[in-house]
């Protein structure tokens, strides 16, 4: 399989402002960002960077833009990777695609986003001879990121931490949570949304306990029935 076939290519640059994030993940985030604009500084006291990072937690919140944000503010390509799309019925096969993607990450000192980890970092089925493979596979990537280098970082994102190989859980140095947003976060997006279209259209039906991403595709599918609804009168006058 073609290497490049296996990543995903999208070229979005975010900041850290295009984010809605807790106060304690930004704090946290904006830490990693300057750990690596300071690296050899660090390096020249003996003192580790943090490469490794988990982000976990609800779908939809935020864990792609994050990884984004941070290669954007480190000037870094970023090489992003979804996991379900790369397991093959045959694991070695996975495992020699994984090696390539972690050895061009380290060339080429990416940062590397790996979503949804839980895809190869669990055992799968009943069955010995599945067991086994995927305990290889596992062993695999335990050995990818102990040997990745500094310069680049790894960012992994799931959210089924609770179904991971604890061996691999505590290969990351900080794990940082995302939960749904409070309905006050929630209107802040909301009026962030709806601020760009005019006053007629921004009157809708705000649903709660939802993600970013649903509030998102919710927000965008109202405002474009109002707009249609409104167009279909202008058109019968």
């Amino acid at each position: 399989m073609n290497l490049y076939n296996l990543i995903i290519q999208d070229k979005e640059e975010l900041n850290l402002n295009d984010i809605y994030l807790s106060p304690e993940n930004k704090k946290e985030i904006i830490q990693i960002i300057k750990e690596h604009t300071y690296i050899k500084q660090l390096q020249e006291f003996g003192l580790p960077v943090n490469n490794k990072i988990l982000l976990q937690g609800s779908s939809g919140c935020g864990k792609t833009m994050t990884a984004k944000a941070i290669a954007n503010a480190l000037n870094k390509n970023i090489i992003i990777l979804n996991l379900s799309n790369i397991v093959s019925s045959r694991i070695g096969e996975t495992s020699q695609n994984i090696k390539m993607i972690f050895d061009k990450a380290a060339r080429e000192k990416s940062v590397l986003f790996l979503d949804e980890l839980d895809q190869i970092g669990k055992a799968r089925g009943s069955d010995d001879k599945d067991v086994g493979e995927m305990r290889r596979l596992v062993n695999t990537l335990l050995q990818l990121i102990d040997y990745y280098p500094e310069n680049a970082m790894l960012i992994c994102a799931t959210n089924h931490p609770e179904i991971i190989d604890t061996a691999l859980l505590r290969r990351f140095q900080l794990k940082i949570n995302y939960t749904l947003p409070s309905q006050t976060f929630l209107n802040q997006y909301y009026d962030n949304l709806l601020e760009k279209f005019p006053e007629n259209l921004r009157n809708i039906e705000r649903k709660y306990e939802i993600s970013f991403a649903e509030a998102k595709d919710l927000t965008f599918t109202a405002v474009k029935g109002k707009l249609i609804e409104n167009l279909e009168k202008e058109n019968q006058s």
